[in-house]
């Protein structure tokens, strides 16, 4: 049975997170100042979850913090956090200082993880990072590798990190994944191809 939460806070912001993912935050609202002073005295996550142009998004990513890079004088607070699991608001909850709610964490469904699949979105991820960063995975590096461990590490829009929270399968996240670096692959192709142009004034060049 799925753990939930009854007061769980809640951190709407312009941005959706993954498990894993490292997301750094500035903390200046006296309410979210509240918020993560429990969550530091208590240990406890919070939850991030999409504010997006139609509303709050249903399924939102817990976060740990795992560092406070400063404090400021006047309370205000520069954190690093981690994403942990995938969770669904219930019910919002109207009586915190701060926003919080009623969470189910969510679990994946049962079925075994497709060999090809994964196999198909480790070798769209590799070629990625190599293109991107000149980095060769090692294939001991690459085969443990889940679907949420790559897709932290790749700037996506929310759009498709909200994607992927909302998938309750392993298989089609590493589906929708390497449809996602197959695509990001096209964009740095494009991008190079247009800087060589600018490059050579457009004109081709030779020898």
């Amino acid at each position: 049975m799925s753990e939930h939460l009854d007061d769980f806070p809640l951190f709407p912001l312009g941005l959706a997170a993954v498990p894993h993912e490292v997301i750094p935050l500035h903390i200046f609202e006296d309410r979210y100042k509240a918020m993560i002073a429990d969550v530091l005295e208590s240990g406890r996550e919070f939850g991030i979850i999409w504010a997006a142009d139609d509303g709050l998004k249903a399924n939102g990513c817990a976060v740990e913090v795992t560092e406070v890079l400063e404090r400021h004088e006047d309370g205000r607070m520069d954190i690093l956090t981690r994403g942990t699991r995938p969770f669904r608001v219930l019910e919002e909850k109207f009586d915190h200082v701060y926003p919080a709610g009623e969470v189910e964490f969510l679990d994946d469904k049962a079925e075994p993880v497709d060999p090809g699949t994964v196999d198909a979105a480790h070798a769209a991820y590799s070629s990625l990072v190599t293109e991107a960063t000149d980095k060769v995975l090692e294939p001991e590096v690459l085969e443990p590798l889940t679907a949420y461990e790559m897709a932290a590490t790749v700037d996506f829009g929310p759009d498709a990190k909200q994607g992927l929270l909302d998938l309750r399968s392993e298989n089609a996240r590493m589906r929708l994944l390497t449809r996602l670096f197959n695509a990001a692959m096209k964009r740095l192709d494009f991008i190079e191809r247009a800087q060589a142009r600018a490059r050579s004034n457009g004109k081709v060049r030779f020898g």
